[in-house]
């Protein structure tokens, strides 16, 4: 991964065996990920040979990128057509609460993520909440799905009352381990140092959108180190 470096290689230092990634942008061509199924092929390869057990390919549904789960589902399809390696990929999607978002609440039209199709993925603008917001949630709720907001460290608006009023709704939080190493800069490095320390993190994941995102490294503190096989473990035993 571009944020860890160590005297081992990332293969042989097994860090990543048995990990399954929560949130990347693999799909080719969808979204602002990676753009061709060559690059995803790639990608992929990368990940089995670091030891990934699976990854959940968790691409936009936004007014910015109006995919539709039908369309999601097909290009899926094609890149499992492609794909012969033995990491198991599982399609489910990354959904900005917009407009286009009360569209597909109102039809119940979702691609869930894990195993049991049961849990959302829900982000919102990183500077402001949508209006509603709490009722959203209780809407999403209600029609049977846990509510999992993708990178809460991320979210400039929010503050710690906020992170514990969400965790009191029964909300998920799924972190970006890059914050740990401020990927997202330094307000969303303590955020997520602080959110690791109060228990809140359920599932983890990459956020990958290209194959330098994997390739590139820079050099880990031990205490940064640790943080990042804190989350690593989180994401090994998260099971939905």
């Amino acid at each position: 991964m571009w944020w860890f470096k160590s005297t081992k290689s990332l293969k042989e230092s097994g860090i990543f065996s048995g990990y399954t990634d929560w949130h990347s942008h693999i799909l080719p061509g969808v979204d602002d990920g990676v753009k061709t199924m060559d690059e995803s092929i790639k990608v992929l390869n990368a990940y089995e040979a670091l030891g990934l057990k699976k990854v959940w390919l968790t691409p936009h549904i936004m007014e910015d990128y109006p995919n539709t789960t039908d369309g999601l589902r097909q290009r899926f399809e094609e890149l499992k057509n492609n794909w012969t390696g033995s990491l198991d990929i599982r399609l489910a999607s990354e959904n900005m609460l917009d407009s286009l978002f009360e569209e597909r609440l109102a039809s119940n039209d979702f691609l869930p993520i894990g195993e049991d199709g049961n849990h959302l993925l829900v982000e919102t603008s990183y500077y402001t909440p949508p209006m509603g917001m709490d009722e959203i949630l209780d809407r999403i709720k209600g029609i049977g799905y846990f509510p999992v907001l993708a990178h809460p460290e991320r979210y400039r608006y929010m503050d710690e009352k906020d992170y514990f009023k969400l965790k009191e709704k029964g909300v998920l939080f799924q972190m970006n381990f890059v914050s740990l190493v401020g990927g997202y800069g330094e307000t969303a490095r303590k955020k997520a140092e602080w959110l690791l320390s109060k228990g809140m993190i359920d599932m983890t994941g990459s956020d990958v959108h290209r194959l330098d995102h994997i390739t590139a490294n820079i050099t880990l503190s031990p205490r940064k180190k640790s943080y990042v096989q804190q989350i690593i473990d989180i994401g090994s035993r998260t099971k939905f």
